[in-house]
């Protein structure tokens, strides 16, 4: 690891001496590239850094011991150095972790109403609400798809785009079984029912990433059905893909643009696709190694959310850190959940690197 390390550091060195070249300042996609790539390794090199003046640190406490004058004050600032030493190590080892290549990408969220009939799709409803609300906060756009709703306000399923700076890294931990337990608003007998509803999480895929055949492709337009107006009545502006060698289907109808939802359409279908495909490359290490908590499977319970208890219960977390009050989750404040999960994320990604 040290050696990588001082490897990384002198190419930092490197990059910030070339950005001072004046013919790096000539030519400025070069120095783009050098900037980019010296932001990327700067925490990195700074944390490193840091770490061997604790090192540093500690030495120059150690040999001061020997003073019985200065003993006292020696220990305390070997102590302070230790402790610094050993959290720029751990940050260290965290920072050379393998990045996520999808972390910088916006993300294509499904949710579906599941187990409990009406309650399980006034549920999808609420989970909806809490993501919008947590889009909200972290300044990102939330842009619909396609939803089904019912009668009485909830949703059988939504297809939604959220796009924004770190939108992948902090709601990929979303992805699979969400359970809730309380009184259903449709329940005269004030009985507790479980209900649930499942997420799933893509990566946006651009096309460079992965091509659509257009001769697998079918593509219908039809009229849109819901709210609108008379907009819906004139205009056939709803688009349904349907990929032949596997028969998925994709409908999109909330733009008004035939164009639109085309468009939009072929970025949920080339997400899906994408996914599929990943998921048959690594399913022959899936069981002996996984990259982050959970398998992502929309079938795993992940999160219960428990209304008679106030409570809402990641089932990856352990301990006293696995659950959490529930109004502030459902108005969409996931940050200290989400921060949880990468913790134990990070820790999972340098067990297997140790393991190694």
């Amino acid at each position: 690891m040290f050696d990588k390390l001082r490897q990384l550091a002198d190419k930092y060195d490197l990059l910030c001496a070339r950005m001072e070249e004046p013919s790096t300042y000539a030519d400025p996609a070069v120095y783009a590239k050098y900037e980019r790539e010296a932001r990327e390794l700067e925490p990195l090199i700074t944390a490193w850094r840091a770490y061997n003046r604790a090192c540093a640190a500690m030495e120059e406490a150690l040999l001061l011991m020997a003073d019985s004058e200065m003993k006292e004050l020696a220990q305390e600032e070997y102590a302070t150095a230790r402790a610094d030493k050993e959290r720029l190590e751990q940050e260290v080892r965290i920072l050379l972790l393998p990045k996520d290549p999808n972390d910088s990408k916006n993300v294509i969220m499904e949710i579906r109403g599941g187990v409990g009939g009406e309650e399980g799709m006034l549920f999808a409803s609420d989970l909806f609400r809490m993501y919008s609300m947590y889009a909200e906060s972290k300044g990102w756009k939330i842009d619909v798809a396609n939803i089904s709703e019912t009668e009485l306000g909830g949703i059988k399923e939504i297809s939604f785009v959220v796009e924004g700076a770190g939108a992948w890294s902090r709601l990929k931990f979303e992805a699979g079984g969400h359970r809730v337990q309380r009184v259903p608003v449709t329940e005269s007998g004030g009985r507790i029912h479980t209900s649930a509803a499942t997420v799933a999480v893509l990566p946006e895929v651009e096309e460079i990433d992965f091509h659509l055949d257009p001769g697998d492709l079918k593509i219908d337009t039809y009229r849109s059905s819901g709210a609108g107006g008379q907009h819906v009545n004139k205009t056939e502006s709803a688009i349904r893909i349907t990929h032949l060698p596997t028969g998925t289907v994709v409908e999109c109808q909330d733009e008004r643009s035939q164009y639109k939802n085309k468009d939009r359409a072929m970025q949920i279908l080339r997400a899906k696709l994408y996914e599929a495909e990943q998921a048959r490359q690594h399913a022959a290490i899936a069981s002996a190694r996984r990259s982050q908590i959970g398998s992502g499977d929309r079938s795993e319970r992940i999160r219960t959310y428990n209304f008679p208890q106030n409570r809402v219960t990641d089932h990856r977390l352990s301990g006293e850190v696995k659950n959490f009050n529930l109004q502030p989750i459902l108005n969409g404040d996931l940050d200290a959940l989400i921060d949880s999960l990468v913790t134990a994320d990070q820790a999972a990604l340098l067990q297997a690197q140790t393991e190694a």
